[in-house]
């Protein structure tokens, strides 16, 4: 087989083309080709340059033409397919819901759940048929983790612009079905002013921290109303900003021509100048979203900090 081979192959489409089953299982084995799922690979090459979303919208790909027409894709891979930002929710398998009162079965590369499809529920994109964002979100704050509800709700609510209301009038289905309080107490908790997966994850640290609720996405004015900095996470009364540091934030300070050497120097000038107005500034990363007491002590000590310091200068504008 000196072909190069295509960024996804079926067996069918290899053997129409005269190639046998015995040179594509060296393929496999010589590491040319990835078995996406039975009857389908992936050229290697193209499987490493896949994040997990992009290999799992292949696996749908792969699995939808085998199911019959009822099938509708739903929770975490409707979810990439909307291009919802997930954590901590397993792409191995394709999950399609049909609207059944029974019958879910789980296999190795699928999920086919049971449930009502109401009115609404359903969409087509690019001939997929699969869950509206709201419907997508209510299955997802059901059957995952309250953290990992919580970042694709915040998702959702951020980058599709729907509202609480929205995704729990898709909700009502479920209704007396496992999983509904808590699929109630994250829709309670979702806010679309979170701009990352680990903005999301902060809020549910600091809430389960039990220091005052912060405000997200306030702006900082100084004395002359000018901005000194918009921040994450406003502990106002407490005289404290906190910042999440991840990686990717450091774009939104990039301009045409900057590498992130500018950014990260940018990014040192926006918080003196939030120190210099009065505020406390305590700072997390992704490293410490795993130890939640690490972000409330280095939050605490900041608020201790702030006690013997005047009032802070300017004024706040807080995000909608």
């Amino acid at each position: 087989m000196t072909e190069p081979a295509p960024r996804t192959l079926r067996r069918r489409d290899a053997l129409s083309r005269g190639f046998t089953d015995a040179e594509i299982r060296t393929l496999c084995r010589n590491g040319g080709l990835r078995r996406l799922r039975p009857g389908t690979y992936l050229s290697a090459v193209a499987d490493a340059s896949m994040d997990p979303a992009q290999r799992h919208r292949e696996l749908i790909r792969a699995t939808l033409p085998g199911l019959n027409p009822d099938a509708v894709v739903s929770h975490q891979s409707a979810a990439v397919l909307h291009g919802l930002s997930l954590w901590d929710i397993p792409l191995d398998r394709v999950h399609v819901t049909r609207n059944r009162t029974g019958g879910g079965r789980r296999t190795r590369h699928l999920h086919s759940h049971s449930a009502p499809l109401l009115d609404g529920d359903v969409i087509v994109r690019d001939g997929i048929q699969l869950t509206s964002v709201v419907r997508t979100v209510a299955d997802l704050c059901r059957t995952e983790s309250f953290e990992a509800a919580v970042v694709v709700g915040d998702s959702a609510l951020r980058s599709a612009a729907e509202s609480p209301g929205a995704v729990a009038a898709a909700l009502r289905y479920a209704t007396g079905r496992p999983g509904y309080p808590a699929a109630l107490r994250a829709l309670g908790f979702l806010d679309g002013r979170s701009e990352s997966v680990g903005e999301s994850r902060s809020r549910v640290a600091l809430a389960a921290l039990r220091l005052p609720t912060a405000d997200l996405q306030a702006s900082l004015l100084d004395p002359d109303g000018l901005l000194i900095g918009r921040v994450d996470f406003l502990f106002a009364a407490a005289g404290v900003v906190g910042e999440f540091d991840g990686k990717v934030k450091y774009g939104k300070y990039l301009r045409p021509g900057q590498d992130a050497g500018d950014a990260v120097f940018a990014e040192k000038q926006r918080e003196d100048r939030i120190r210099d107005a009065g505020w406390e500034v305590a700072r997390w990363t992704w490293r410490d979203l795993d130890r939640p007491d690490v972000i409330g002590a280095r939050v605490r000590r900041s608020m201790q900090r702030r006690d013997d310091r005047p009032r802070p200068l300017g004024a706040v504008l807080r995000a909608n």
